[in-house]
């Protein structure tokens, strides 16, 4: 008697099945401009970061010719 071979399966993703969730839910423009809002939020962050690093850039140089 032989043992059922064992089928391994990956399961999908969070994102893979948050996308599949989405792809019926929206229709493909509706998902277009979700991405790009994200893209623009991900880009909003990133240049607020950069202003950040850049504001602590000149106060050390500020605080360096005081």
């Amino acid at each position: 008697m032989q043992a059922a071979p064992v089928r391994a399966r990956a399961l999908p993703s969070v994102t893979t099945a948050l996308r599949a969730v989405e792809s019926l839910l929206l229709s493909s423009g509706q998902r277009t401009a979700r991405r790009n809002a994200w893209t623009a939020v991900l880009e909003d962050r990133r240049r607020a970061k950069d202003r950040v690093e850049a504001q602590h850039v000149l106060e050390a140089v500020a605080d360096q010719r005081s």
